[in-house]
């Protein structure tokens, strides 16, 4: 392989990362007009250590290896527990398109965490680009009025603020943890800690049946096709891609790429749901844009493999 494919392989790994995980909230929303929350990701995570099985093993030998099992463990804690708890309950109560514009701080959220924990560099723009896309989240969430497709837009926003602060520490973790373990043996572990979890969660903490309804209908099978694409594709894929992306890249520079995810939440939200942002939102929502462009414009262009970003 030559040099050049070389390096543009973690930014194709991660851009079609990006495309997986814009689709997850079009997908669970689906999911969740037959399923609960706990249901749909004790679902998702069970297919996911399934696909894992025959590489078991080898992952196995590669965890008594290196330890760092209580940090390994933090980060499934963030995420996908903590993470998917937050972000499922929210896809409850507002649409797939405002989350998704949500996560256009997760870039913001990880240079501050990666400036605490990892000594990443950060400097003045990334910190007005974060102020302004807080405000531009605050507008976009103030602004929201339920309807029919989202019963409390207030606080399903909120909700996926608190999940992006989960996904915040588990990139951080997982950049530090990309030194020692396999992008494979990261995303295994997360899918073995995400099942106990809401396994455990499904069988113990009593659930609404109070399902979504998204205005059309579908057929029987197509939310539990959901749950096994969300298990078998995106846990797998879409984690296996982004932890090589993260593992050959600073974690500020991988985060980046996740400005991609409410451009392809909006897209399939749109195109599939028939989503739309409603016009007081706009400007929130293109306060968020210029947030995330004043923060990363400059700084991502000059980092290189093996440097600490300036975001």
């Amino acid at each position: 392989m030559s040099p050049t494919a070389r390096n543009l392989l973690p930014h194709a790994a991660l851009l079609t990362a990006m495309a997986f995980w814009g689709s997850t909230f079009v997908v669970l929303r689906i999911a969740l007009t037959a399923l609960t929350p706990l249901q749909t990701m004790a679902g998702r995570m069970l297919v996911a250590c399934i696909v894992f099985l025959p590489l078991w093993p080898r992952l196995w030998r590669e965890l008594k290896e290196h330890g760092n099992l209580g940090t390994l463990t933090l980060m499934a804690l963030c995420e996908p527990c903590l993470f998917f708890l937050f972000e499922t309950h929210a896809l409850r109560l507002t649409t797939a398109s405002q989350a998704g514009m949500i996560t256009s701080l997760l870039p913001l959220l990880v240079a501050a965490v990666a400036f605490v924990a990892l000594r990443e560099h950060a400097g003045l723009r990334m910190w007005l680009g974060f102020l302004l896309a807080v405000c531009g989240v605050t507008w976009l969430t103030l602004a929201a009025v339920p309807d029919e497709k989202a019963a409390n837009p207030l606080l399903g926003n909120i909700l996926e603020g608190i999940a992006m602060c989960c996904a915040a520490g588990y990139t951080v973790l997982a950049r530090h943890l990309s030194t020692v373990y396999s992008a494979l043996c990261i995303t295994a572990v997360q899918a073995f800690v995400g099942m106990i979890f809401f396994c455990l969660l499904a069988l113990v903490v009593p659930e609404s049946d109070t399902l979504i309804s998204l205005g059309r209908d579908f057929p029987a099978w197509v939310p539990w096709a959901c749950v096994f694409y969300l298990g078998g594709i995106v846990t797998f894929a879409g984690y296996g891609l982004y932890n090589f992306g993260v593992k050959r890249l600073s974690a500020g520079r991988a985060a980046a790429y996740t400005n991609l995810i409410p451009v392809f939440a909006l897209l399939f939200g749109v195109a599939l749901l028939g989503e739309k942002l409603p016009p007081a939102q706009y400007g929130g929502a293109l306060l968020i844009v210029l947030g995330v462009l004043l923060s990363q414009w400059r700084g991502i262009s000059r980092n290189v493999p093996g440097q600490k970003p300036t975001v």
